[in-house]
């Protein structure tokens, strides 16, 4: 099954493809690698899931934050090459989730993007190398923020 199928059979509903908030690029292609800056967890209406995990947060809503960044993700890939089926694999992920010092669940956190992008690019395609680290803040009170490398088809 294609890349664009499976989304589709997932009913998905994609954000807008999110902006840059300053002087970047949100994906740059570099021979057959897609590099996308880091994402957080927009909304529909365009609005970010903002919170501290530990503080305002709980795991649930941290995993949903980090499965809505993935649909922003999807969103500029969908953007920028038209629809998924150019996308060869997910390679890196980079995971930040603001927390308070305590908190040490990042993995199962990043786990909604990760999960998302497994059932989007399948088993051999989907699951990437990742990191998922704690941050004290990010940018406008987001809950998460990731970044990613994507392999594209030359």
């Amino acid at each position: 099954m294609s890349h664009e199928a499976r989304f589709s059979a997932l009913n998905l509903e994609l954000p807008p493809a999110p902006p840059a908030m300053g002087l970047y690029r949100p994906i740059i292609v570099v021979g057959n690698l897609a590099y996308l800056s880091g994402h957080g967890p927009l909304n529909t209406d365009k609005s970010l899931t903002c919170g501290r995990l530990g503080d305002d947060m709980d795991v649930e809503a941290g995993y949903q934050a980090a499965r809505q960044t993935g649909l922003a993700t999807l969103a500029t890939l969908k953007s920028h090459f038209g629809d998924l089926n150019g996308v060869k694999r997910l390679v890196k992920t980079f995971g930040l989730v603001q927390a308070v010092p305590e908190f040490t669940d990042q993995p199962a956190v990043i786990n909604g993007f990760s999960e998302l992008m497994r059932d989007v690019f399948g088993e051999e395609c989907g699951i990437a190398a990742r990191s998922a680290v704690g941050t004290a803040c990010l940018p406008a009170g987001m809950a998460v923020e990731i970044e990613t490398i994507f392999e594209i088809e030359s």
